[in-house]
């Protein structure tokens, strides 16, 4: 039972990877297991899974390179993105290795800057506004495929998915500017950040693979790797410069991890590492546009509880690393004048995160597994 339960915790995680914002790097909340398949493993012909996951940050540290700009803090010119994001998903099994997944995104963003609202002081107003977004953001469907067939009773596998990101949210989401003008006396109603957009403008392909090992009755490893291609170069929106149209960007995330099941039934305890990010140019399609391209490596405990078909996870991702890369205008800069150029981004010191889960179709209560993995029928509790 001990085997049991822990694999339960951790295939209902691994699955549930969110590569989550990190701030005013646009890594937006999308998902591994083809963006956004979740709970999959033992999921039989006919069964679902439905998910909900939420998830928090608040962005305030200001990086240029690996390099923290402290003085942004200190002198209270920081920007503050709080972006919260729920993801209501549903996973079908299509046959016992084949599965299939939508899930619908919704977000909200507030951002607090001075720069955006009569500049930084000195040379600026020094008076501190908001601007906000909200609604739904871009729908993923895809399916996935486990290599290995579970009826071999074998202690890992892994699943392959590919998935499809739609276009759905807003990303010519528009709030009120304040302190605009010559005069500093305008209040303009124009295009928001692009960290707080709800949607990219893309249509994208999402890639993943995950999978598990376990290693004893105790101790299960999992990993999820995931990569969203957008090969469209920009989305057509002038940023509120006017300097240039957002990008459309790739995105990139990596978990890594163990479950440790403990001796109160249910709970297991989750400790890895997870990396996350954008990266300056796409490997389909072109890379111009505007975009704060970065990464950044977290710690990651959490702590999980599954009873019957329920399951419950939350975990609090700890930013070790945090790296605002040249973007592809840096570079070009950086060509052309000689001067090394590298623009800066906000990034949060951790994320919240909570998934819940409930597996639907067909009756397995604690004995879900059996049907899945046959060399545990005769295991004593």
């Amino acid at each position: 039972m001990k085997a049991k339960s822990i694999v339960i915790l951790a295939v209902l995680t691994i699955c549930s990877f969110k590569s989550t914002a990190q701030g005013c790097v646009a890594i937006r909340g999308f998902s591994g297991c083809s963006s956004g398949l979740s709970n999959t493993f033992g999921t039989s012909k006919g069964e679902f899974f439905a998910n909900t996951g939420f998830r928090y940050f608040k962005s305030f540290r200001h990086f240029r390179g690996n390099h923290e700009e402290k003085d942004r803090i200190e002198n209270g010119t920081e920007v503050i993105n709080k972006s919260y994001f729920l993801d209501i998903s549903l996973t079908y099994g299509i046959t016992d290795r084949l599965y299939g997944t939508v899930t619908v995104p919704i977000t909200y963003h507030n951002r607090s800057s001075m720069y955006e609202h009569g500049g930084n002081p000195p040379n600026g107003l020094g008076d501190r506004n908001e601007t906000s977004a909200r609604g739904l953001s871009d729908i993923r469907m895809g399916i996935g495929y486990w290599l290995v067939d579970p009826a071999k009773g074998k202690k890992f596998n892994y699943a392959v998915g590919l998935g499809l990101k739609l276009p759905t949210g807003s990303y010519n989401y528009k709030d009120n500017f304040h302190n605009q003008g010559d005069n500093k006396d305008e209040t303009r109603y124009t295009v928001v950040d692009q960290s707080i957009q709800p949607g990219d403008g893309g249509t994208g392909i999402t890639l993943d693979i995950q999978g598990y090992h376990i290693l004893s009755e105790k101790i299960v490893l999992t990993s999820n790797l995931f990569y969203l291609l957008n090969p469209k170069e920009t989305n057509g929106v002038l940023t509120r410069s006017g300097s240039s149209e957002f990008s459309c960007p790739d995105q990139f995330a990596l978990r890594v991890g163990s479950f440790y099941n403990t001796k109160i039934h249910g709970f297991s305890l989750y400790a890895g590492g997870r990396l996350e990010g954008v990266p300056s140019d796409d490997l389909i399609g072109g890379s111009a546009g505007y975009r704060r391209p970065g990464y950044a490596i977290s710690v990651e405990p959490g702590l999980a509880y599954s009873k019957n078909n329920f399951a419950v996870n939350a975990s609090i991702p700890f930013a070790i690393v945090r790296n605002r890369v040249q973007s592809y205008s840096d570079k070009q800069i950086t060509a052309e004048t000689g001067e090394y150029r590298n623009g800066d981004a906000a990034f949060a010191d951790y994320l919240l995160n909570f998934t819940f889960t409930y597996r639907f179709g067909k009756k397995h209560g604690q004995d879900m597994l059996r049907d899945f993995v046959p060399s545990w029928n005769d295991e004593k509790e």
